[in-house]
């Protein structure tokens, strides 16, 4: 954007990227802290760039939110503190705070305080989704930068000049709604779509009776786990740059690798959940199509073209599965404290009760 180009140069304290999922938010802060930190104003080549286009960079902290919210603890320790710290290489200090609308109101206060008296060589960006949600007290202390969905041709046409096939493209930037990251990530990865062939296999379980209801959910929790499991591997590809030859913690890194350990730590926290819930959105897009076909619509008009649609689909069975998906997603979102199974397995034996009628 010209605008966050030109900012770079002289950029204001703090931030807010405004946005629905998707709209290129999260890419956009990604590209403006790789210009802050380079030394030539994002090159897009050199370390800095490639650590901070990664999330990686010594003097790059990102805080997300510990479950539901963003709490007060890990403002203090993550932004208070190395807000008014050297930073641990020359040069200035990114703070990214993702889903900002998600800090506790004791969180927005600690944070406010940083933003009244902000160090000269501190830019904080804040992205959320719900910005409105925001206390009017950090909305203005920030510049916004507003970002609008993207459109599915103009995701379809990013992909393909990655060099993904376009009828690979066209699948994944339809399955992801418009959000580029998700769409990349379901086109390039080899097992990129194997949530929806869990979705599938889990959905055919569920008509067969309350038994297979509780299989489907088995088949979906396990997936979930076994997704958890592979993330493994992603740890430690973040952490090679800060490793010596002997593959041990440079001394000057320590506090970049704890951070980077204890986001990941985070994220592998969720990492069930939201595979859980790229399973139910899969199962709902199949419904949905279900539904759509019911009603005469076009093969335009599906989500999963490449999909047949069976012809033996009731379309008041889809309705209400598709109603229990979605009921399932927005409980799981809503509350950390629920038990994952128990939500998956009310979800798919609604599904049964529909088929058993």
């Amino acid at each position: 954007m010209t605008f966050l180009r030109g900012a770079a140069e002289r950029p204001h304290h703090a931030y807010v990227f405004a946005g629905p999922e998707g709209s290129g938010k999260s890419l956009a802060a990604r590209a403006f802290a790789a210009s802050l930190l380079c030394a030539n104003g994002g090159c897009g080549e050199c370390r800095d760039c490639r650590l901070a286009l990664r999330d990686q960079h010594p003097n790059e902290f990102v805080v997300e939110p510990e479950g539901r919210d963003i709490h007060v603890d890990t403002v203090r320790e993550e932004v208070w503190h190395p807000a008014y710290l050297t930073a641990p290489e020359p040069g200035r200090k990114v703070f990214l705070i993702r889903e900002a609308d998600r800090l506790s109101p004791s969180a927005a206060d600690t944070l406010l305080k940083v933003l009244e008296e902000p160090p000269a060589d501190a830019v904080f960006l804040l992205l959320s989704a719900r910005a409105h949600e925001l206390p009017e007290t950090i909305w203005s202390r920030c510049h916004i930068v507003t970002f609008t969905a993207l459109s599915e041709p103009f995701v379809v046409e990013q992909l393909e000049a990655e060099g993904v096939a376009a009828a690979r493209a066209r699948l994944a930037a339809r399955l992801a709604g418009g959000n580029l990251g998700r769409a990349r990530r379901m086109a390039v990865d080899d097992d990129g779509l194997a949530f929806r062939d869990v979705a599938a296999r889990a959905l055919e379980l569920g008509s067969m009776g309350a038994a297979g209801a509780l299989e489907a959910a088995d088949a979906v929790i396990a997936a979930a786990a076994e997704h958890k499991k592979g993330l493994g591997r992603e740890l430690d590809a973040e952490l090679a740059p800060f490793l010596d030859e002997k593959g041990r913690p440079e001394e000057a890194y320590r506090g970049s690798i704890r951070r980077i350990e204890t986001r990941f730590h985070r994220r592998e926290r969720r990492a069930e959940r939201d595979h859980l819930d790229r399973v139910l959105m899969a199962a709902s897009a199949l419904l949905r199509d279900a539904v759509a076909a019911g009603t005469g619509a076009s093969d335009r008009a599906l989500l999963n073209p490449d999909r047949e649609v069976a012809e033996d689909s009731s379309l008041t069975k889809a309705v209400a599965g598709l109603a229990a998906m979605e009921e399932a997603r927005a409980a799981l979102a809503d509350d950390v404290n629920l038990n994952p199974r128990l939500v998956v397995e009310r979800a798919f034996l609604q599904l049964s009760l529909q088929e058993g009628r």
